[in-house]
């Protein structure tokens, strides 16, 4: 049974993967993705110069509110 439980999160982690690169990917999927990701307790720390930095520059953040990046 564990072998199936792995193929299973296997085939669902390439499938997610695909949704999130279709340039057409809809909301819903990609919050299945990040869903997908925290139920597996997968996060990420920003650092200079990555998209996710990239991406915390571009929403409207409240300017009082301090986002640390970390530097390599």
């Amino acid at each position: 049974m564990t072998k199936d439980l792995t193929k299973l999160h296997e085939i669902l982690t390439q499938k997610l993967l695909e949704k999130v690169q279709d340039p057409e990917v809809k909301s819903a999927d990609l919050n299945v993705a990040r869903q997908f990701l925290k139920d597996n307790n997968i996060d990420a720390v920003p650092v200079n110069g990555s998209p996710l930095e990239q991406l915390i520059e571009e929403l409207p953040f409240d300017e009082t509110r301090k986002i640390t990046v970390k530097t390599n």
